[in-house]
């Protein structure tokens, strides 16, 4: 036998991308608590886009590829007067959402964002309502875009539960690719063979470094990375719509699939790659899980394993109030992801490197008792030098404890702990946080907090009887998830 030949037996798909295709085709029992616990995420992403239309920076990024470009039945950006084609509404869509860092979150072995994937997902549903209207077809409705997100949601969280990306270097949003593939492929109404051939391009993708999250290269591309990666979803289904071929071995080719070109790791001890490292691991299938416990970030528009830090900073505000020249260090005790993603030592370069920075998010808070978006601007950071004088004067510490119960899945919290102690030898109460106010577990103090944030980000947008008309459709389960999507849009734009 010739041994320099590769045998050309064509695989069938791989057991991951057909198990997410067969969710998304067969859902059809969401969850009471999950639609609305939706309509929640709806409300505040949808929210966190409109005050991120307050920043030049981001607005200059958002409109057509080609100036006055008309598009019929273009999908609209909320809160603008853009129509666009799908792909480019999804990613202005996932860009404004993303902004601010202030939209919901999941952590576990892999962390993101699971409303990122409202960018390919709104935008489609909008411009498929707008052209079966045209047609004298049903347009669809908002329980569809709920469903949806259930269903994005839950890929994109389960696949991060016992798979780390960031390990290998990978940035999160190649789960917003996948999720936002797979639903929107559903909106379209792919087949099963369509949406398969869709998913397994976004593997085969070469996909994003985080370089961009970490110092000392964190940068704005973080904030239109998942734009970026949900409005490629929508681009793939096209594509795959078509009739372009699928790659049924993207994940477990040897030597060319995702598995052994991206996501084997090496073991430092050993210096050895381990077998079972290579494969993606689950620890639950698919539902309504994600939904029902995703995060919302509510308080504070800082990253997710600093929101307990921020509220910890802020009880001790009046405390330390007056007292920083007194202060000889303070002991920030947090858990392990903390540590690796988001403490960093040294100069600031720009806003989107004070957002990933625990010791600046917990310094701010405890300087002005709040933490706003304004607080990351540069001249923000210039006008106040205090903030790298209680960074400089910060011990990061990590307590075993809070790692563990970050990854346990029957608690999930994200603990930190803040102590000041003074150069007079004393010092402030140890001041724990375990569960963010955003957290399953305070739901009930949660949600008037989140609709209070809901009701001011509108006020940054539309004028008072708008927003209130928005508010009102959104408080209503029944009327928003019979409403047609076009209705919603409609009053969602400028």
């Amino acid at each position: 036998m010739n041994t320099n030949v590769d045998l050309n037996n064509r695989p069938d798909y791989d057991q991951v991308i057909q198990d997410i295709a067969d969710y998304v085709l067969n859902f059809n029992t969401p969850s009471r608590e999950a639609l609305n616990t939706a309509r929640y995420c709806l409300m505040d992403t949808l929210g966190c886009g409109l005050l991120a239309l307050k920043f030049p920076e981001c607005t200059k990024l958002l409109g057509p590829v080609v100036e006055d470009t008309i598009v019929p039945n273009g999908a609209r950006v909320p809160g603008t007067r853009l129509r666009l084609d799908p792909v480019k509404a999804a990613w202005d869509i996932g860009c404004l959402v993303r902004w601010l860092d202030y939209n919901d979150t999941w952590l576990a072995a892999e962390w993101g964002h699971p409303s990122d994937n409202l960018g390919g997902i709104l935008a489609v549903a909008d411009y498929l309502s707008q052209k079966n209207i045209t047609q004298g077809k049903t347009p669809l409705t908002m329980r569809d875009v709920l469903e949806a997100m259930i269903m994005a949601h839950e890929i994109q969280g389960c696949l991060a539960l016992e798979n780390s990306f960031n390990r290998v270097g990978l940035d999160h949003v190649v789960l917003v690719k996948a999720a936002s593939t797979a639903v929107v492929a559903k909106l379209k109404g792919a087949s099963r063979e369509q949406m398969l051939s869709a998913l397994s391009h976004a593997w085969v993708d070469g996909q994003s470094l985080r370089t961009y999250r970490h110092a000392p290269n964190a940068g704005s591309r973080k904030s239109w990375a998942a734009g970026d990666a949900t409005s490629r979803a929508v681009q793939l289904v096209d594509i795959a719509m078509r009739g372009e071929m699928g790659i049924p071995g993207v994940l477990t080719a040897p030597q060319w699939g995702f598995y052994d070109v991206l996501f084997s790791k090496t073991n430092k001890d050993q210096a050895i790659k381990k077998e079972e490292d290579q494969q993606f691991k689950f620890q639950r299938q698919y539902g309504n899980y994600v939904m029902e416990n995703i995060l919302f970030k509510i308080s504070f528009p800082a990253e997710f394993h600093a929101q307990t830090a921020c509220e910890a900073a802020v009880s001790l505000h009046h405390e330390i109030k007056g007292q920083l020249e007194d202060i000889e260090r303070i002991e920030l005790t947090t858990h392990e992801s903390a540590i690796r993603i988001i403490s960093k030592s040294g100069a600031l370069a720009n806003a989107a490197d004070r957002d990933h920075c625990l010791q600046y998010m917990a310094a701010v808070p405890l300087l002005f008792g709040t933490l706003k978006a304004e607080h990351y601007d540069d001249s923000f950071h210039q006008q106040h030098p205090a903030i790298d004088q209680l960074r400089e004067k910060m011990v990061v510490i990590e307590e075993p404890r809070y790692t563990r119960d970050y990854l346990d899945p029957e608690k999930r919290s994200i603990a930190n702990a803040i102590q000041v102690f003074f150069k007079d030898g004393s010092s402030t109460k140890k001041v724990e946080v375990e569960y963010p106010v955003g957290h399953r577990r305070r739901r009930q103090a949660g949600i008037p907090l989140l609709e209070k944030k809901f009701r001011q980000n509108l006020s940054t947008c539309f004028p008072a009887s708008q927003s209130e008309q928005i508010y009102n459709t959104l408080n209503h389960q029944e009327e928003l998830e019979s409403m047609a999507v076009n209705e919603f849009m409609n009053l969602m734009s400028r």
